[in-house]
């Protein structure tokens, strides 16, 4: 790797600020080897154009068993857990009939009628929160509203959605391998406890609707179903809990901003988008791996080797934004990353849009006082590669 003699390591340090060394590896070339997950040595690619195009690129495959293989044998066996086995981490043609199936129960109609709902769950998480002078926004806020309003749309009884937040929390962090396997067993004993429930009572819901599909024809397995649903429920609450909770944090160290937001709220969508570029609530684009030999800038990665995409390095990349680190909620021309590229966009982009937009929007106007409680310690990421979140976010309500 030209200008570094090492691969860098991404370990703790680079989870709390990794932009120091997206800058420098930036300047080295849009791809550089580098150390993940206690040693594996993977591909980093953090330019703009370079990501862009990989993240559509046939020859990065996704299949999750290949990517399995290329990993040592003592991490491989803590990640080879069956529902991850979904569509995310497939190829065409299955990833093709799987994005379709749930494309047509997963409309933007669906996204729409979920408003109401949103609006609801937000003012009652705020409406709790109003007496206190300080909270932790993360516990309070951020993880309910989303895990709310994913159980609404999938027709999880109400009194087992904090249920699916206890076993969604190990899947998305650096858990014991142990609490990994747990937590995806009990998950799947729940989910296909579920679906055959819909099966006899079906309701007007997302499951209902896979589980019709299935039913009708359309070759979903019992396995791809409930892989499905589990796939549903990870990135739906992961990516919006990230989004308001790194948007608070972006806001509340830019008081000039918040102020702008509430003199005009009618600038919330653009700084939706803007936020999402800012602190990407994913850090990496999913595990891709070279089905051949790729050339990128200068360095032909070789066949059978992990790529990693920066989705949070390449909305950072000065070469397409300009003055990337300065958070613009009048940036108009924003064709981030946050949601990836091509066949594999997040389907559930448009949701995560709407209740960043409920949330934030209400946050503001429910509390003209609000700020970081400067007593608590410094907001912290999770450690995580992939996702990019705090584990907490201490704020005053009050003056």
């Amino acid at each position: 790797m030209a200008g570094v003699s090492e691969p860098a390591w991404l370990g703790r340090g680079f989870i709390q600020d990794p932009h120091e060394l997206y800058r420098r590896l930036r300047t080295t070339g849009p791809v550089s080897e580098v150390l993940a997950w206690g040693g594996v040595r993977a591909w980093l690619v953090t330019r703009y154009g370079e990501a862009r195009q990989l993240l559509n690129d046939p020859r990065l495959g996704k299949d999750y068993q290949r990517i399995l293989e290329l990993f040592p044998p003592e991490l491989a066996g803590a990640h080879a857990t069956p529902m991850s086995a979904h569509m995310l981490h497939a190829d065409p043609p299955d990833h093709t009939r799987l994005r379709q199936l749930v494309s047509r129960a997963f409309t933007a109609r669906t996204v729409v009628a979920l408003r109401p709902k949103i609006e609801q769950l937000t003012e009652e998480l705020l409406e709790a929160i109003a007496g206190a002078e300080t909270v932790d926004l993360i516990e309070s806020f951020a993880l309910p509203l989303p895990i709310g309003v994913i159980g609404a749309l999938l027709g999880v009884p109400e009194h087992d959605r904090n249920r699916l937040r206890d076993w969604a929390n190990p899947l998305l962090t650096e858990a014991e391998p142990d609490e990994i396997a747990r937590a995806q067993v009990e998950l799947a004993a729940y989910l296909g406890g579920l679906v055959a429930d819909k099966r006899a009572h079906s309701g007007d819901d997302l499951i209902s609707a896979l589980v019709g599909a299935s039913d009708q024809g359309d070759q979903l397995s019992e396995t791809e179903l409930i892989n499905m649903i589990f796939l549903l429920i990870i990135a739906g609450y992961e990516t919006t809990v990230n989004l308001i909770g790194n948007g608070v944090l972006a806001l509340l160290r830019d008081p000039a901003r918040v102020a702008e937001l509430r003199a005009n709220p009618t600038l919330l969508p653009v700084a939706i988008e803007e936020l999402l570029r800012f602190d990407s609530p994913l850090n990496m684009a999913t595990n891709r791996y070279t089905v051949e030999p790729v050339t990128v800038g200068e360095v032909t990665i070789p066949a059978n080797q992990i790529v990693l995409v920066s989705l949070l390095a390449a909305n950072h990349d000065d070469d397409r934004f300009a003055d990337p680190d300065r958070l613009d909620v009048h940036r108009e021309a924003n064709p981030h990353l946050a949601f990836g590229h091509g066949i594999h966009y997040c389907l559930g982009a448009p949701l995560a849009r709407l209740e960043g937009e409920i949330a934030l929007g209400q946050l503001l106007r429910r509390f003209p006082a609000l700020t970081l409680d400067a007593a608590a310690p410094a907001p912290r990421y999770r450690v995580s590669t992939l996702m990019r979140g705090l584990s907490a976010l201490p704020v005053r309500l009050t003056e």
